[in-house]
């Protein structure tokens, strides 16, 4: 074998194993992104045991695939794996709120800051889709809590003052936490004017000589 046969060769052989590497991440991206998208919907079902064990079982897939990526950083930083840690985070921090636990951090997850500030964003809407249900059921004082974490997520995340390059397009997720914290803001404001007016309206009805200064 000549010497640019041989050079030929080992880069083959070099590229077959990245491509390999590469179609391994693709499918840890789509296993995890479905997995914590059925996680969340097991959040809002109250389920929240299995959705643990869902989340448990995609921050295995997701640490394997780091693994095996630990010798081609080109492909662990490619994206698909930071899109896959975004997810997951965003599915473990809904979790967290929502069971009345304490935040997990982005090392005691295994994500990136830039992922994991991204998923704490789209937590947001997770919330306010878990306050609209709450509403329903007439329980404002859980979802006045939501609320506030909802604002105190916003603060912690307008803080993060950095070019979109470093933070993954955060601003603009930021953005989108504040329409989202705004409108839930008006949502509950005229549940609990109408839930004012309901009990007043019933204790007329129920003492209708107080109406009439009687």
């Amino acid at each position: 074998m000549s010497e640019l046969e041989a050079i030929a060769e080992a880069a083959r052989a070099a590229l077959e194993e990245k491509n390999r590497l590469r179609e391994r991440g693709l499918q840890v991206q789509r296993e995890v992104i479905r997995t914590a998208a059925n996680a969340i919907r097991a959040v809002h079902r109250a389920e929240y045991e299995r959705a643990r064990g869902m989340l448990d079982q995609a921050g295995r897939v997701l640490a394997t695939a780091y693994d095996e990526m630990a010798a081609h950083p080109d492909l662990r930083y490619a994206g698909w794996l930071q899109d896959a840690e975004k997810e997951y985070a965003e599915a473990a921090l809904t979790l967290a709120v929502m069971a009345g636990e304490r935040l997990p951090s982005p090392d005691s997850l295994g994500v990136g800051i830039v992922p994991y500030l991204n998923g704490l964003g789209e937590s947001v809407g997770e919330l306010r889709r878990a306050i609209l249900d709450i509403l329903r059921r007439g329980e404002l004082g859980r979802s006045e809590e939501l609320l506030d974490t909802m604002d105190a997520i916003y603060s912690a995340l307008v803080t993060m003052d950095f070019p979109d390059a470093l933070t993954g397009g955060l601003r603009r997720t930021t953005d989108g936490v504040r329409a989202i914290l705004e409108r839930t803001r008006g949502d509950l404001t005229v549940a609990i004017r109408q839930t004012m007016l309901e009990r007043t309206l019933n204790a007329l009805l129920e003492n209708p000589n107080r109406a009439l200064g009687g």
